[in-house]
């Protein structure tokens, strides 16, 4: 019977008026002439058409460089990177499955994001539709099951959006910071980031960095993967910049404009902060997030709150800092319950507490030291939290590390794993001046920041094993059949012993087994860590307590 409603349900959802024009929609490219690609394969790692071109450079990054109307930045983007685009396509649904491995509730899933994606072609602007049309010609024909290739194309620029707004997933925990005048070595304007954004190293592999020459607009750099026209981390040749920070959010109704593509029009059309600001204000969009944009021209940086039903901008007073985590901080959100409980329970205060701290201790800021900034582990007062715990700075999970010099047009660009592997520089002044490549890339290598050491450390090797542990003992921990073996948990714990998570998970195995007193033990050791969120210290304790109530009854 269930599963009769449940059907019927669906099939009134996608019989509904607004889910047939959105599945039928395709946008109008006939304004934009069109040459088909015919990309010329140099070799495994170097392709090119005409002007347009993917190397892999020697750090492993590939570099896309890309110029055109609309639709021929789409076509070129598509045919170039197409390999890479289907690989990052089946590396995304896989995981996908992973979480919904229920056919039933998978075919569910496509029906409610047809409907609940209904509107979202009707927020996108119609350069960006032509854009993606291109680029979703080179998809991959495996997944048409779950949607036209267009249609899926822009449901993958959503993803962020509706993973935060409808599992609060917090899959993106970001860091940034800016300073200039005092804080700087030469007084120019100097901007960091973490992108914390994980769904998986193999995700995280294919970097790709967008060198972007559109028909309109403004040249810009953005760092994201292989299928992605929006922009995470970006900065333009004006030196505007914009990097994003998830907010807490409410579940919206339906998806309007995802935030990257608002983000990527403001480095297409922004050469100031007030016009950034005025490009963010009249987009409709459906999760909240903080964008971060700085501004060669202004020399000046805002953070700008953006949320369905509100708008903010954070600016700073006599001060030449500025520190973004995941909570807003402007006057409209002053009195956000959402926003105040996000401060309370989550680590996004945490971080930037340590970011004050880490500023006390690293005067007069230059790249290197950025570098060392985002990088940093420890917790506040330098304490041992584990490797990993999201109250650090650096996580061990970025999807990418980024530094920009506006002023001076420089970009670095961390490469894998993390933030620790080489900052890979970029000047868009000798790339967008129609300078060719030298050695098959644009990288300023001279300027370079250095591997972090901690890559070459036992600590990190550890870590790397720990990955791997904590998932087998997450298996066990789900599946009361599955034993380990006498030596796992403490081999398990001595490859993170400082993080809090190895304690609690130990605890939720012997509990499971009725193993109360071993259970209580790891409780305890877990208690005396410093556990990431209040959510999370509440559920040790509600364990503990548990725990406590089946001792008792042994007796």
């Amino acid at each position: 019977m269930l599963f009769l409603c449940l059907c019927l349900i669906l099939n009134l959802i996608l019989a509904s008026c607004g889910v047939r024009k959105s599945v039928k929609h395709v946008p109008d490219i006939k304004p934009y002439p069109l040459e088909i690609p015919k990309v010329n394969k140099i070799n495994d790692s170097t392709f090119r058409f005409n002007q347009n071109y993917l190397v892999k450079n020697r750090q492993q990054l590939w570099e896309l460089y890309i110029k055109g109307n609309a639709l021929q930045l789409g076509y070129n983007n598509g045919a170039l990177t197409q390999n890479l685009m289907q690989k990052q396509e089946d590396v995304f649904f896989s995981k996908v499955e992973g979480f919904v491995p229920s056919k039933f509730k998978q075919n569910l899933l496509r029906g409610f994001l047809k409907w609940y994606n209904r509107k979202m072609y009707l927020n996108i602007r119609e350069d960006y539709q032509a854009e993606l049309y291109g680029l979703s010609r080179y998809s991959s024909d495996r997944y048409n099951f779950i949607a036209p290739k267009f249609l899926r194309s822009m449901y993958l620029h959503g993803a962020h959006d509706i993973g935060h707004a409808m599992q609060d997933l917090m899959m993106v925990g970001c860091t940034s910071l800016a300073v200039w005048n005092e804080n700087t070595e030469d007084g120019n304007l100097l901007i960091g980031r973490n992108f914390d954004f994980y769904v998986g190293d193999d995700f995280a592999r294919n970097k790709l960095i967008e060198l972007v020459e559109p028909e309109k607009g403004i040249p810009y750099l953005s760092v994201s993967w292989p299928g992605m026209i929006g922009v995470v981390s970006g900065m333009n040749r004006e030196g505007i910049t914009v990097t994003i920070n998830a907010g807490k959010s409410k579940i919206p109704l339906t998806a309007k404009t995802p935030i990257s593509l608002v983000t990527r029009e403001i480095l297409q059309y922004a050469k100031t902060i007030d016009e950034a600001i005025a490009i963010a204000k009249k987009r409709k969009v459906f999760v909240s997030e903080s964008i971060l944009v700085g501004s060669a021209n202004d020399k000046n940086v805002v953070i700008i709150e953006v949320s369905p039903d509100n708008f903010g901008v954070y600016k700073v007073e006599n001060t030449s800092k500025v520190f973004c985590t995941n909570h807003f901080q402007s006057e409209a959100y002053k009195n956000d319950k959402r926003n105040r409980k996000q401060i309370a329970e989550s680590h996004s205060e945490y971080r930037y507490e340590k970011l004050q701290e880490l500023l006390q201790e690293n005067k007069k800021v230059n790249p290197v030291k950025m570098a060392a900034v985002l990088r940093d582990r420890s917790g506040l007062k330098g304490e041992k939290i584990g490797y990993g715990n999201e109250k650090a700075i650096n996580q061990l999970l970025a999807h990418h590390a980024v530094i920009f010099s506006p002023q001076k047009k420089l970009v670095w660009i961390s490469a894998n794993p993390y933030q620790l592997g080489e900052f890979v520089c970029y000047d868009l002044n000798e790339i967008f001046s129609g300078k060719k490549p030298v050695n098959g890339t644009m990288a300023k290598s001279e300027l370079n920041i250095p591997k972090d050491p901690f890559l070459d450390s036992q600590d990190f090797k550890d870590y790397e094993e720990f990955k791997f542990a904590n998932a087998e003992i997450s298996d066990a921990v789900n599946d009361k059949t599955l034993e380990l073996t006498d030596g796992f948990i403490p081999y398990y714990q001595s490859l993170n012993p400082d993080f809090w998570l190895v304690y609690s998970q130990a605890g939720k195995y012997y509990f499971n087994r009725k193993e109360y007193s071993r259970a209580k033990t790891e409780f305890e050791k877990a208690l005396s860590k410093e556990i990431t969120t209040v959510p999370d210290r509440e559920n040790v304790e509600k364990y503990l307590k548990k725990t406590g109530k089946k001792l008792k009854g042994q007796w």
